[in-house]
């Protein structure tokens, strides 16, 4: 039987590029000069450091920026609040969010039932398997969740004839 999988899950390679490609910019920006600016990735969290709030604002315009430029959905990220670490400095930890959660799994299941196509949801774990009987239905299925779900950024993997 014809299934795919819903997945949501960040490129961690693109990631780690817009992330090198940011501080190349923020090293050569004549309004970075002598500050400490940077942004920092440890799995999946990116911490962005500047000397004020501004300065803040503007390292992550840039990250957003070169994430966008190497195609990462910037609805990933989910940042955290800004924290003041020694002096004037500022920090800000954004976390990079992988997999469908539980509550977003059985919203796009609803979705899929509510439509009455010929095909059925189930959540697996952090993705959402949808199996049917023709190719064309599962087809469907994508446009219509490519639709009707624009707060997610969803991808769709495995399909399998």
């Amino acid at each position: 039987m014809p299934s795919f999988d819903v997945v949501s899950e960040a490129d961690m390679i693109e990631v780690k590029n817009a992330v090198e490609q940011s501080n190349k910019e923020i090293t050569t920006r004549f309004d970075f000069k002598g500050s400490s600016a940077k942004v920092e990735q440890k799995d999946n969290e990116l911490t962005a450091f500047a000397d004020a709030d501004f300065q803040l604002e503007q390292v992550r315009d840039v990250l957003t920026t070169k994430l966008a430029k190497r195609k990462v959905d910037v609805r990933f990220l989910d940042p955290g609040k800004i924290e003041k670490i020694g002096g004037d400095k500022v920090k800000q930890v954004i976390k990079i969010k992988n997999g469908i959660e539980s509550d977003d799994a059985k919203k796009i299941v609803r979705v899929i039932k509510d439509s009455k196509m010929k095909v059925q949801a189930s959540i697996q774990g952090e993705a959402v398997r949808i199996t049917g009987a023709k190719r064309d239905d599962l087809q469907a299925a994508m446009a219509m969740l490519r639709k009707d779900v624009p707060d997610m950024p969803l991808e769709f993997n495995n399909f399998r004839d």
